[in-house]
C-alpha cells in the first residue's frame, strides 16, 4: 500500500521531469490513487464544469491537465520550477468549492482566494518548507490578475500582488493558464500577457 507521502513525491517527480506530466496524473486518478484527502481536492475537479464559452475543453480537470502540460513546456523559464509546477497543478483547486450557477451561467468567483487557502493546506500535509508553500499559495492567489489587470477590472490589485509574489512568475503561469483551453490563440494570449506585464511594471515605477 503506497503512502500519501509517496504519492506526493511521485507526483512531484513527474511534475519536474516529464514532458507531459498530465499523463501520469490522469493515470493515478483513473486507478483511484487520489480519491482520498487531501488529494480528493484534485479529483473533485473532474466533476466541476466550467463556462463552455470560456472553457470549451470542459471540466476544471480537463483544463488543469492542459495547463499542466503547457507549464511543463515553459518550466525552464521559471525562477523556481518546483514552485511553478505545483502552482500549475493547484491553480484552480478552489473552483470545486466556489463554482455556482448564477442566472444560467457557470461562475467561480473568488476561486483564486479559496484556491490559495486550499493549496496551502494541501502542501502543508506533505512539506514543512514554509517558503515553498507560501510561494505556491501566492501564485495560486494571484493568477487571475492576468485578466483583472489587462482588462482594468475592479478586482485588480497590483500592489497586493507585487507584495506577495513575482509578477514575472504570475505572467508565465498566466500564459499556461490561458493556453490550457481548447482553441487558444497563442498570439492573442501572448499579447494579453504583455499588456499585463506592461501595466504591472508601470505601476511599480510610479508607486
Amino acid at each position: 500500500m503506497i503512502s500519501k507521502m509517496e504519492v506526493f513525491k511521485d507526483i512531484e517527480s513527474h511534475l519536474l521531469e516529464d514532458e507531459t506530466p498530465a499523463s501520469y496524473i490522469n493515470r493515478i486518478s483513473d486507478i483511484g490513487m487520489i480519491s482520498e484527502y487531501p488529494f480528493k481536492w484534485l479529483d473533485d475537479m473532474k466533476s466541476t464544469m466550467q463556462s463552455p464559452k470560456h472553457h470549451p475543453e470542459g471540466s476544471v480537470w480537463n483544463h488543469t491537465m492542459l495547463v499542466l502540460d503547457e507549464a511543463a513546456k515553459q518550466k525552464h523559464k521559471s525562477k523556481n520550477k518546483r514552485v511553478f509546477m505545483w502552482a500549475a497543478l493547484l491553480h484552480d483547486i478552489g473552483k470545486p468549492g466556489s463554482t455556482k450557477i448564477r442566472n444560467g451561467r457557470i461562475t467561480s468567483y473568488d476561486h483564486d482566494k479559496l484556491g490559495a487557502k486550499l493549496a496551502r493546506k494541501f502542501l502543508e500535509e506533505f512539506s514543512q518548507d514554509s517558503e515553498f508553500v507560501d510561494k505556491v499559495a501566492n501564485l495560486v492567489r494571484w493568477h487571475m490578475q492576468i485578466l483583472f489587470v489587462a482588462k482594468d477590472l475592479p478586482y485588480r490589485d497590483i500592489e497586493g500582488m507585487k507584495e506577495q509574489t513575482d509578477i514575472e512568475e504570475v505572467a508565465l503561469l498566466g500564459l499556461c493558464d490561458r493556453m490550457g483551453r481548447t482553441g487558444a490563440d497563442i498570439t492573442n494570449e501572448r499579447n494579453n500577457i504583455k499588456i499585463f506585464l506592461d501595466k504591472a511594471r508601470l505601476f511599480q515605477k510610479i508607486t
